[in-house]
Order: C-alpha cells, then sequence, then structure tokens
C-alpha cells in the first residue's frame, strides 16, 4: 500500500541551518495498517507525514502508495489518495462555510469542479444521515457556520470529511493535541470507529504513549530522523509505557528513572 524507499530529508541544506530530518527511511505500510507513530520533538515526525502528503518532496528516495510512484506529485494531486487531519482544529475546513458547505466540498475530493448548485437535497440528507452517528447534535445545524462549533465538534467534523471518499491513506498529525482530555478521547474513540468501519490504512502522530500502545495494530519510534523501533503483533501488545521510556532514554544516554514514569 505505502512503501518508503530511501527517503532522505534535508533542511536548509549547505547553509550552517542545516537539518537532517529524513535519514534514509526504509518503511512497508500494508493496507489496513493503523501506524502509530512516536518520538521526540524534531525525531521527524511530521516531516515524515509532510513526505508522504506531497508538503515537500525528499531529497532522495521513492515514496509509492497503491502501486503509484507519486514521488514527484505535486500535494493537490495526492489528494486525491490522501486525506489529512491537523493538529489545528481551524485546519481543515473553511470557518466561514455552512456545515453542508464544507461536507459538499469533501464529497468532491478528487473529482471534477464546475458550476451548478452547491448542495443538493440528496446530498443533504445523506449529510444529516453521516453527522447523526458522531451524536453531536451537528445533523440540525447543517446551515451553522464552522466557525461556531467547538474544538471537538469541529475536529470530528473534519473526521469526517476526511474520510467521507475512503482515501487510500488517512494522515492524522496530532489531531487530538490541542484539545482537553475528554473531548481528546471522545475524538480518538470516533477516530478508531471510523478506521474499523472503513478499513483505513492510517498513520497517527502521537506524543501520548499510552495513546500509541492502546490504538492500532503497529508502532513506530522516530529518532533523529531514523525508525527507531517498529513493532507489531504480540511485540505491541505486550508493549507497555514503561518499554517505551526505557528506548526513549536510551536514545538519549540516560537510564530510566522511575519518576520517569510519570510522563506516561
Amino acid at each position: 500500500m505505502i512503501s518508503l524507499e530511501g527517503i532522505v530529508k534535508y533542511f536548509h541544506k549547505g547553509s550552517v541551518n542545516e537539518v537532517f530530518a529524513l535519514d534514509n527511511i526504509d518503511l512497508q505500510i500494508d493496507e489496513g495498517d493503523f501506524v502509530t507513530v512516536i518520538g521526540s520533538n524534531g525525531a521527524g515526525k511530521s516531516t515524515l507525514l509532510n513526505c508522504i502528503a506531497g508538503v515537500f518532496f525528499p531529497d532522495s528516495g521513492k515514496i509509492i502508495i497503491n502501486q503509484q510512484d507519486v514521488t514527484g506529485w505535486p500535494e493537490y494531486k495526492r489528494a486525491k489518495l490522501i486525506s489529512r487531519v491537523f493538529q489545528d482544529p481551524l485546519l481543515g475546513t473553511c470557518p466561514s462555510a455552512t456545515i453542508e458547505q464544507n461536507m459538499a466540498l469533501a464529497s468532491l475530493r478528487g473529482k471534477r469542479r464546475g458550476l451548478g448548485r452547491g448542495v443538493k437535497g440528496r446530498d443533504r440528507d445523506k449529510f444529516r444521515e453521516e453527522l447523526r452517528h458522531l451524536g453531536l447534535g451537528l445533523d440540525a445545524r447543517l446551515l451553522d457556520k464552522v466557525g461556531l462549533l467547538s474544538g471537538g465538534q469541529r475536529q470530528a467534523l473534519t473526521m469526517l470529511m476526511a474520510t467521507m471518499l475512503k482515501p487510500d491513506v488517512l494522515l492524522l498529525d496530532e489531531h487530538i493535541a490541542a484539545l482537553d482530555p475528554k473531548t481528546a478521547n471522545q475524538i480518538l474513540q470516533l477516530t478508531q470507529e471510523i478506521i474499523d468501519q472503513g478499513k483505513l490504512t492510517t498513520l497517527m502522530i502521537t506524543h501520548n504513549m499510552n495513546h500509541a500502545i492502546r490504538f492500532g495494530n503497529r508502532l513506530i519510534m522516530l529518532h533523529q530522523g531514523s525508525i527507531l523501533l517498529d513493532l507489531r503483533g504480540e511485540e505491541k501488545a505486550n508493549l507497555t509505557v514503561r518499554d517505551l521510556l526505557a528506548e526513549f532514554y536510551k536514545t538519549q544516554g540516560e537510564e530510566l528513572a522511575l519518576d520517569s514514569l510519570l510522563l506516561g
């Protein structure tokens, strides 16, 4: 499904500010994999997702999605294969447009667009039904502007919009980091339901080690642009926060202290 072959990415190459962001990444992700991605700040997590999404091109290497070499495709062209939900609930939607207008735009992802009525009656009925499954009362607010929604409501809507047309790849870039704990858990539960229902191939960046262990069938830890851990199956199922913390501290050349468990 996704194949990264020898991906290298520099920022400010050749300058005093040069950063070696991705160091010869080789990664194969199977169809239906739900991969959680963790690592310290600057480990290369968002850079990895940005390379896959086409925000910028790698300096070398190849990116293949669903047997298509997309390495040189710009971001807008990859949008027909990839959906993305960002950390900021303000991204991914148009705040000045209504809920139904946002959903109508999402339903046209990767399709040709022409002149015509933006929201048709049959679309409106379909949107209500899809929103009803969220259980947030948004099915009765189709004409409300998205800017009036809370962060949690907006992120739930964004998740729905990102998956209305089944993407080949779903990228979740710390999509609950800006939410309060209760709302974050609700969005995570919704995320799991949507991924399970659509059998979506997903990469989810998180700083929360419990979430990294609890969700998905595979876990990757990045460090200084390289894959430090790649666990799945029983290895992942038996993983503990203490195990992950020990690996993290090992990369820093430090021993795991007992009080470090508070970070989990």
